[in-house]
């Protein structure tokens, strides 16, 4: 698979990133893959968005705590999710899920992200 491209626009901007794939859940990130491109309107809950993708699969290596650039599939709600800091449930600066996720991706920079005002449309797609 080639790499990740993640298109995020809020009101006033459009930030296009690149993340690469990891090899920590590879059944997700092959259903992730075989669902691009995939879009929606995310929400904001700290440091994280997150929006629905029509993806099912369950938990593979899921964890709480990720990095930061993390780009996670959340197996309860169908999510597609994107770390660059702290949310309401982290200890500290860590970026931490609401709950286990599993990591299918990693972006290379993310400072652009804290420009992000609220939610955003986000857009994944073969990059």
């Amino acid at each position: 698979m080639g790499p990740l491209r993640l298109t995020v626009a809020d009101a006033s901007r459009e930030i296009e990133l690149t993340a690469d794939w990891t090899d920590d859940a590879p059944r997700t990130s092959a259903a992730l893959a075989e669902a691009l491109p995939v879009a929606g309107d995310a929400a904001r809950w700290g440091d994280e968005l997150y929006f629905s993708v029509p993806v099912d699969v369950g938990p593979e290596n899921a964890r709480a705590v990720v990095d930061v650039g993390a780009v996670a599939y959340w197996p309860a709600g169908s999510k597609l999710c994107l770390f660059w800091g702290p949310t309401p449930a982290s200890e500290g600066e860590e970026p931490r899920a609401a709950a286990p996720v599993n990591v299918v991706a990693h972006v290379r920079d993310v400072s652009a992200l804290t420009a992000v005002d609220g939610g955003a449309h986000v857009r994944a797609e073969e990059g």
